[in-house]
């Protein structure tokens, strides 16, 4: 085969030429049966698969990559799957968000050391799609986002049910004696009956429809699930575009502009997407060198409704939002706000992409003028209680809640939180304010999806069905309530959150986008200088790492070092 004459690749720094290192990189690979004439200039594509038996969401994606093998070699390419850590939100404790920026490492790394002209990430479980956006975003070859797909709708005696959001109201009809422990089993086996992640608008749905709203992934691969046959097509379309994307030299700086960091905004708020795509995005912001803030998000989601009937939210599950024409369709329906001439991975505009996208069921995809909650948008708080912001999701939360006075019944530790939540005399009542400390970044560490506290059962046993939740956590994107988040600066740093005692009056006004304390200033500095931080008891590897250079949720958790990229400059020679 003559050799491809369309400039020189990355990977030529290793294959092309006669030399002793050449000879090494060349006749090693060949070792898996690749014959010499792959090696003649095209581009090699490399796969990042974030697959493990660990992680059940993307359990799936062996069979996934042979599909975007398929679509690389039918356009010219040469494709090489290689693994990274994989991180599953379901078996990984402490949390899974603890090790982000660590696989994002590992991400840059094996991205940038290697002989690769393209890559395609593989991603679904919720910090699987961060954490490989933000590693390859910090080294800019062309690359696309294949996302898993979501599992097919859940079942259980005859309705429909999601992946977490009925894990929470099941387990706490459990927990006040209104469903057996029988009955819970029945139900986690009708939950995840298929291949792909949560099929609610958890996390990994709305970091899917993230992607896709940025620009960096191909039109409907938030949706189709998991095991649909389109799920598979797709893979091999982006294999086949990959290789254009490297014949353009199209990389994601030239994608990832402030104009697709608002198309992302607006997507997620549409969607009613999870809190969870905040952090995120403000890290990859930081990584692509963008200025985008908290304060961004906020003015941004005060223009949108949440427009799609998926729980927590609302009514129904991914697959019903597929069938109803997916992402496409809500972005279409935006009008005006979409930033329509922004650049895609397809080489065309976002406004060309959405212009004739079918919307097939108004029940699940509303229209602007009769959206399922409106002006829902995630709300960032600010006030003496959280002077660098918290978020809240409106859409999930109870609309007589969102303006609150209450009196903080407060839980030290998530230990604390745990051994006095059920004491039947704890010494709360349905207007109480459950606080929470040190479940931050540095504090947990890692900052956990324990946001969304569990009730009182004696207060659900009344009947409450929510309450106001504050803390420096994170929580589920399937988990709903009436949950601040994000507190910052977090407690185990000396933030506000620290000083709270129980008995004290906290106001919530999410109209007014504001969080109080309400405690004089002079009481705040008395107990401010009694206040001692915690002991680290992390004395080495990568957690220590973690806790001494990561930053507050308000800059997206990311490592200090990490932000920016040092780009795909080709390292020394290994021999």
């Amino acid at each position: 085969m003559a050799e491809h004459t369309k400039g020189a690749r990355r990977s030529a720094a290793w294959f092309s030429g006669i030399d002793r290192n050449t000879f090494i990189h060349r006749s090693w690979m060949k070792n898996q049966g690749h014959p010499d004439h792959v090696f003649d200039g095209r581009p090699i594509i490399g796969i990042c698969n974030t697959w493990s038996d660990l992680t059940p969401c993307n359990a799936h994606f062996r069979d996934l990559a042979e599909h975007v093998k398929h679509g690389v070699y039918e356009a010219g390419g040469f494709p090489l799957e290689f693994p990274v850590m994989s991180l599953g939100e379901t078996q990984l404790r402490p949390t899974a968000m603890l090790f982000r920026n660590l696989a994002s490492m590992d991400v840059e790394e094996s991205i940038r050391g290697n002989p690769i002209d393209g890559v395609v990430l593989l991603v679904g479980c919720d910090k699987t799609t961060p954490a490989c956006v933000m590693g390859a975003t910090s080294v800019d070859l062309p690359t696309i986002v294949l996302s898993g797909g979501p599992m097919l709708n859940g079942k259980f005696r005859g309705q429909d049910i999601g992946s977490g959001t009925h894990v929470w109201k099941f387990s706490e009809d459990v927990r006040c004696g209104m469903m057996s422990p029988e009955d819970f089993r029945d139900a986690e086996a009708g939950m995840s009956r298929s291949a792909g992640h949560c099929m609610t608008m958890g996390t990994a749905s709305t970091m899917a429809c993230l992607v896709e709203g940025l620009g960096i992934a191909l039109p409907t691969n938030a949706a189709i699930p998991a095991v649909d046959a389109r799920r598979s097509r797709l893979a091999h379309l982006v294999g086949n575009r990959i290789v254009a994307m490297v014949e353009e030299d199209l990389r994601l700086s030239k994608i990832l502009t402030r104009q697709a960091f608002e198309n992302a905004v607006h997507a997620v708020n549409a969607v009613g997407g999870s809190t969870n795509a905040v952090i995120h995005l403000l890290a990859i912001a930081g990584r692509a060198g963008v200025e985008f803030s908290l304060e961004d998000w906020d003015r941004l989601g005060r223009q949108v409704s949440c427009l799609v009937d998926l729980m927590p939210s609302g009514r129904f599950l991914m697959e019903d939002f597929y069938y109803a024409g997916g992402l496409p369709a809500v972005l279409r329906e935006l009008g005006d706000i979409i930033h329509r001439d922004a650049l895609t991975v397809t080489g065309r505009t976002m406004g060309e992409l959405i212009a004739d996208a079918p919307c097939y069921n108004r029940e699940v995809i509303r229209t602007r003028e009769t959206p399922v909650v409106p002006d829902s948008g995630i709300a960032v708080l600010t006030g003496n209680l959280s002077p660098d912001g918290a978020v809240i999701k409106p859409a999930a939360a109870s609309a007589r809640l969102l303006r609150h006075t209450g009196r903080a019944m407060v839980f030290e530790d998530i230990d604390d939180f745990y051994a006095r939540i059920d004491d039947p005399d704890l010494d709360v009542d349905a207007d109480s304010v459950l606080v929470m400390k040190l479940c931050g970044p540095k504090g947990y560490p890692g900052m956990p999806e324990v946001g969304n506290m569990p009730l009182p059962p004696k207060l659900l046993r009344q009947g409450v069905t929510d309450m106001v939740r504050i803390s420096d956590a994170r929580m589920s994107g399937t988990a709903y309530g009436t949950v601040v988040l994000h507190v910052t600066p977090e407690a185990a740093v000396g933030g506000p959150l620290a000083l709270v005692r129980t008995g004290d009056l906290i106001e919530l006004d999410v109209p007014a986008r504001r969080l109080s304390l309400l405690v004089s200033d002079e009481e705040l500095a008395a107990r401010r200088a009694a206040w001692q931080a915690p002991v680290s008891n992390v004395p080495r590897g990568y957690v220590k790492l973690y806790v001494d250079h990561v930053l507050q949720a308000n800059e997206g958790a990311d490592l200090d070092f990490l932000k920016g990229g040092s780009g795909s400059a080709v390292p020394r020679h290994s021999h």
